[in-house]
């Protein structure tokens, strides 16, 4: 099991790693967007688009890598009180209670949301039509390697709970 949870921990920060530098991207975008409203006096028609995609897509995928990291917003004022098998339990009943009635929906209606996007070939409104449906499909992506994470931090909470009982 600690094989597992070890290589879900190596996709999400393969993963990271690998989408943390589209923050460069959005910026250089932003930057030439400046440029173009400051030397010509207009802006690009398609980067205020691009960028506002980009970074959603950014924000979401990076979700993972941020549960791996424990960089999420955790109230731990209780938990530092407990027992290490006692915070293992409450981290195991945390992501059955409220983890897992999440994930589904974010699996399910990110899914409906991508599919509907997808049948309909959605397009961004203006001047450049850009596909939407790409960065819907990011929503089940994410959901998908939180999912995964979700599965390394349990598998985790259960060896700890093993180690506990061992001793």
């Amino acid at each position: 099991m600690n094989a597992i949870a070890r290589a879900i921990d190596a996709l999400n920060e393969g993963f990271g790693r690998l989408i943390a530098p589209l923050l460069a991207v959005i910026t250089l975008i932003v930057v030439y967007d400046i440029a173009m409203r400051f030397f010509i006096g207009r802006p690009s028609d398609w980067a205020f688009d691009v960028t506002k995609m980009l970074f959603g897509a950014h924000f979401m995928l990076m979700a993972a890598f941020g549960l791996r990291h424990h960089a999420h917003v955790e109230v731990d004022v209780l938990k530092r009180l407990l027992s290490r098998r006692k915070q293992a339990a409450l981290e195991i009943l945390g992501y059955l209670i409220f983890f897992v009635p999440f994930i589904w929906m974010l699996l399910t209606y990110g899914w409906s949301f991508f599919e509907r996007s997808f049948s309909r070939s959605e397009t961004t409104y203006g001047i450049v039509a850009l596909p939407v449906y790409p960065v819907k499909a990011v929503i089940v992506v994410t959901a998908v390697l939180i999912l995964l994470q979700a599965i390394a931090v349990v598998i985790r909470a259960i060896q700890e709970l093993r180690k506990e009982e061992a001793a």
